[in-house]
C-alpha cells in the first residue's frame, strides 16, 4: 500500500483533540427473561420519533440523540454533535439510559450492556431495522447474511477524533493504528457466546474480525494499512474495497466511506477518524473513562511522546494484528511482546496488557478527577470479561447467567461498576 505523500490542500473543520463524538450501543432484552427483544422501532415511536432512524428527545440542542442500528434490538446513544470535551458527558448517557429504560418498561423491556448478548441465537432471533436506510441493511443482508453474531449480537462503543488537514490526518491515523491492538486489554467484554464461555475473552472482536469474509477487503486486517492521506487511503484502500463489492454490489448502495469497517474508520465526511474496537461496558461512567484513557494514548502517540511520527508510520499492520488477536483471547493477561509496540508506548521488556494500561493511567492522566478512579477501580479488577468469567465460570447454567446479567442490567441503569470494588 502506497503512503506517497500528496499535494491536495484538504481542510476540515476540527482539529485534533478539539472536539470528541461519542456512541455506545445497548440491548433491548425482555425484563424478566433477558432475551433479547426486537422494540427499536417501538422505542423510538414511544419517545416521539416515529420510524426515523434518528431521535432527538431534547430538540435539535440536546446533548444526546438515539439511532437505530442494523438490527431492532439494538439501540444506539450519541453525542448529538461533537462534544469540546469528555468530562461531563457520562452524566447525560446516563440520564438517557434511564429514560430509554423509562419508555421500556410498560413494553416490559429494558436495555442490557456488554458487547454480545450472552446466549442469542442470531440466526433465529435477528431482525433487521426495516424502516428508513433499509436498503443498506438489505444490501448488506444479501451480501454477507447478516443474522450471524458477527452482525445480529456486537454492541461496542465508539469514539471518533477529528483532523482539521492532511497532516493532521496522518498523525492522527498513525497514532490509531498502534492503540487498537490495546484495546480489549481494557475494555473487553464478551466471553460469552451460544450460552457457553466462548474462547476468547472478547469473542465480539473475534467474530467482527471475520463477519465480511466473502469481501476481505472490507475489514482487512483490522489495523489498517500504511496508508496517511486522503488521496492514498481513497485510492489504495477505498478504491480496492469498493472494486471487491462491485461483483456483489452493482447498483453501488455500499459504495461510501461507511463499508470499510476497520478497526479504525477514516471519514473524510465528516474529517475524523472512528474507533470502533471498544466493547460496551457496564455504565456510561465506565465507556467514557475507557474512552478518556483510549484518547490520551492515541493524543500521546500524535505527540510523538515515545516514538517519532516517520517510526511509527513504518509499522505494518501484521504485527499489530497479531497483538491485537492475543488481547482479544486474553484481555489484560496478553503479553504484549510486539518490539514495534513497545516502543512505540516507551516499553523496552515484554509485559501484560493490563500493566501497559495501569502505566499509561499513571503517565498521562494521574489526576483526572471524573475518570481516574474509576479507572483505577476497572484496572485492579480487571476486564469486564474477567470479572464476569470469574462470577460465572466456564460452565453457567441458564439461571446463573440471567441472575448475572440481570445485575448488570442493574448497573447499567444505576451507572455502577460491576464488582469492581
Amino acid at each position: 500500500m502506497s503512503n506517497t505523500p500528496e499535494h491536495a490542500d484538504y481542510r476540515y473543520p476540527i482539529g485534533l483533540f478539539e472536539a470528541f463524538g461519542v456512541e455506545i450501543e445497548y440491548m433491548i432484552a425482555d425484563a424478566e427473561t433477558l432475551d433479547v427483544r426486537p422494540l427499536a422501532d417501538a422505542l423510538f415511536r414511544a419517545a416521539g420519533g416515529g420510524d426515523a432512524t434518528d431521535v432527538e428527545p431534547d430538540g435539535p440542542g440536546g446533548v444526546i440523540s438515539w439511532s437505530n442500528e442494523l438490527a431492532l434490538h439494538v439501540a444506539e446513544l450519541k453525542t448529538h454533535r461533537p462534544a469540546p470535551q469528555l468530562a461531563g458527558l457520562a452524566h447525560h448517557f446516563q440520564d438517557h439510559v434511564r429514560r430509554i429504560n423509562a419508555h421500556l418498561a410498560p413494553m416490559g423491556a429494558r436495555l442490557l450492556p456488554t458487547g454480545m448478548h450472552p446466549w442469542m441465537n442470531p440466526d433465529r432471533e435477528t431482525k433487521l431495522w426495516p424502516h428508513e436506510n433499509n436498503e443498506i441493511y438489505a444490501t448488506y443482508d444479501r451480501i454477507f447474511g447478516c443474522r450471524g453474531h458477527g452482525w445480529g449480537n456486537l454492541q461496542s462503543t465508539h469514539v471518533n477524533l477529528p483532523f482539521a488537514s492532511d497532516a493532521e490526518f496522518g498523525r492522527l491515523h498513525a497514532a490509531c493504528r498502534l492503540v487498537l491492538p490495546l484495546i480489549p486489554a481494557l475494555t473487553a467484554s464478551s466471553p460469552y457466546a451460544d450460552g457457553k464461555r466462548a474462547p476468547n475473552l472478547d469473542q465480539r472482536l473475534k467474530v467482527y474480525r471475520h463477519n465480511a469474509d466473502r469481501v476481505p477487503s472490507m475489514v482487512g486486517h483490522v489495523v489498517p494499512e500504511r496508508v496517511f492521506t486522503r488521496e492514498a487511503f481513497e485510492r489504495d484502500v477505498l478504491g480496492r474495497l469498493y472494486a471487491d463489492l462491485s461483483p456483489h454490489d452493482p447498483e453501488g448502495v455500499l459504495r461510501h466511506e461507511f463499508a470499510n469497517a476497520r478497526g479504525a474508520m477514516a471519514r473524510f465526511d465528516r474529517g475524523a477518524i472512528e474507533l470502533r474496537l471498544i466493547d460496551t461496558q457496564e455504565c456510561p461512567a465506565a465507556d467514557l473513562a475507557a474512552v478518556a484513557l483510549v484518547t490520551e494514548a492515541v493524543r500521546a502517540l500524535t505527540e510523538e511522546r515515545w516514538l517519532a511520527l516517520t517510526a511509527q508510520q513504518a509499522i505494518e499492520p501484521e504485527p499489530l494484528l497479531a497483538a491485537l488477536m492475543e488481547c482479544v483471547r486474553d484481555a489484560e493477561g496478553a503479553m504484549v511482546r510486539e518490539p514495534s509496540l513497545l516502543a512505540a508506548f516507551g516499553q523496552r521488556r515484554p509485559l501484560p496488557a493490563g500493566e501497559l494500561w495501569s502505566w499509561l493511567l499513571d503517565e498521562l492522566m494521574p489526576s483526572d478527577r471524573e475518570f481516574t478512579p474509576t479507572l483505577r477501580r476497572m484496572l485492579r479488577a480487571g476486564s469486564l470479561a474477567s470479572r464476569l468469567v470469574r462470577a460465572l465460570g466456564d460452565s453457567p447454567a441458564p439461571e446463573a447467567f440471567r441472575v448475572v446479567y440481570a445485575e448488570l442490567a442493574g448497573c447499567l441503569h444505576e451507572g455502577e461498576l460491576f464488582r469492581a470494588e
